[in-house]
């Protein structure tokens, strides 16, 4: 359970976990040839996948449970409008799309926008807010090489695919602010104000929901946090892609939210908003998303995405276009509501009957963050549970892979959220309901 595996290569080094700390192999064979090219880190859903894959894992196999997927279930559900089974292609679309999306859906993205969060007020998005991208990495990416010179803050825990993003590009200074699971990564207004002023801060990425924790920031304290960004001019570059998996929302209300509703002029309010497809209409391999703010934010995006990525797929954003209307919208929100606040209440529950604890319910994405610091032994590791797993074929993410770290400032140090792990309710309830069983088998078993 506790042998050595590969882990966060880094440079000419190999990154080791030997079950109780990280080391280095730092000797020649390490990379023996191609000097001219660095290791480059998974994130930590490639990282379990391609771990998984060793012992004989492929996707939509019903022998394994993927409680480490980062997407939803993508079949048919109750309440749900029909999936898109095929795409027509016109002859024109065979070309390539404009760098920022083809025009027809940048107007229904703001459309849409305009509708759920805008309705009555002077200031609207329009096509030249939008700027359309090919996944949300894609998205992320255009935004950070865009960035200035400036201290950008980001939280810990969150999104692990931020770290390597947060080091590549040179121009801005990564600075870490850690929440603390015993106030339920709470982060006040106040906090707010002294980590932008205290840090120079002249950007701040952050998931909302997050991933891992499902922490939300919403309502009157969402609207707070725009406004201190207006005040101190602040950049808010908000990851919104688990906007519509929200739980405890009023009854009767769409379970949607974002910074959009909270912003007074959509050209002057330095907000950023990144969204698509991906989880909140779950179709994860259209790879259609986009990024919404002032036009002069959405021109420096676009242009990065010249040299970047060129473009996403023309065919696939004329196909994106009727699922935003608003019918398809309302319905398909409603089903991932009803099915998914299911799933949530019954991980929850089976977690705490396995005896992991969890900081704070998940108030939206469709994780649980879990401790696992009262299981024994090897249990009592968000590595060692991972590996554990393994030999039942379930697959969940160890939490240091949300320790997000650029450039491995603190690598000789333990992680934080060593004694984390993320669940994912992801996948179907019969996969849950199996997941859960085998796991109970696992840590009941005599060691």
């Amino acid at each position: 359970m506790r042998g050595t595996i590969p882990r966060f290569p880094a440079g000419g080094r190999v990154v080791s976990y030997n079950g109780d700390a990280m080391s280095e192999d730092t000797s020649p064979s390490a990379f023996p040839s191609l000097s001219a090219f660095r290791a480059v880190p998974r994130t930590g859903v490639i990282y379990v996948t391609t771990e998984a894959a060793k012992r004989g894992f492929v996707a939509h196999d019903p022998a394994w449970c993927n409680l480490g997927q980062g997407q939803p279930e993508t079949g048919p559900l109750p309440g749900a409008p029909a999936r898109v089974e095929r795409v027509s292609i016109d002859v024109n679309d065979q070309e390539y799309a404009p760098i920022p999306g083809i025009p027809e859906l940048r107007e229904a993205i703001a459309d849409l926008y305009n509708r759920l969060y805008r309705r009555g007020m002077p200031s609207r998005y329009s096509a030249e807010n939008v700027s359309v991208s090919g996944g949300g990495r894609a998205a992320l990416t255009r935004a950070a090489a865009s960035l200035g010179h400036v201290n950008l803050g980001h939280f810990l825990p969150d999104y692990t695919a931020y770290e390597e993003l947060l080091d590549i590009f040179k121009a801005f200074t990564a600075i870490p602010i850690l929440l603390e699971g015993e106030r339920g990564y709470a982060f006040s207004i106040e906090d707010l104000r002294r980590e932008v002023q205290g840090r120079g801060l002249g950007a701040l990425l952050l998931s909302n929901p997050c991933n891992p924790t499902g922490k939300h920031i919403r309502g009157a304290e969402l609207a707070a946090w725009v406004g201190l960004a207006r005040e101190l001019d602040c950049a808010l570059l908000l990851d919104e892609f688990y906007s519509h998996y929200l739980w405890g929302t009023p009854a009767g209300a769409l379970p949607v939210e974002s910074a959009a509703r909270y912003v007074e002029d959509v050209e002057r309010d330095p907000v950023i908003l990144f969204d698509g497809l991906t989880k909140n209409w779950r179709y994860p391999g259209w790879r259609v998303t986009w990024t919404v703010g002032p036009k002069k934010v959405i021109e420096a995006v676009a242009s990065a995405g010249s040299f970047l990525d060129g473009g996403g797929s023309k065919p696939l954003q004329r196909a994106a276009i009727p699922l935003l209307e608003d019918a398809h919208v309302v319905a398909e929100t409603n089903a991932i509501h009803a099915a998914f606040g299911g799933k949530r209440d019954r991980l929850l529950a089976g977690l705490t009957r396995l005896g992991i604890t969890v900081d704070r319910p998940p108030e939206g994405t469709f994780y649980v963050w879990g401790k696992v610091a009262a299981l024994p032994p090897p249990f009592d590791d968000g590595m060692g549970f991972f590996r554990a797993a393994l030999d039942k074929q379930v697959i969940v993410v160890p939490g240091e892979f949300f320790d997000v770290n650029p450039g491995k400032r603190r690598s000789q140090r333990a992680s934080r959220f060593r004694r984390h792990v993320r669940f994912s309710f992801g996948p179907s309830m019969e996969s849950l309901e199996t997941a859960l069983s085998r796991l109970e088998t696992l840590i009941a078993a005599p060691r």
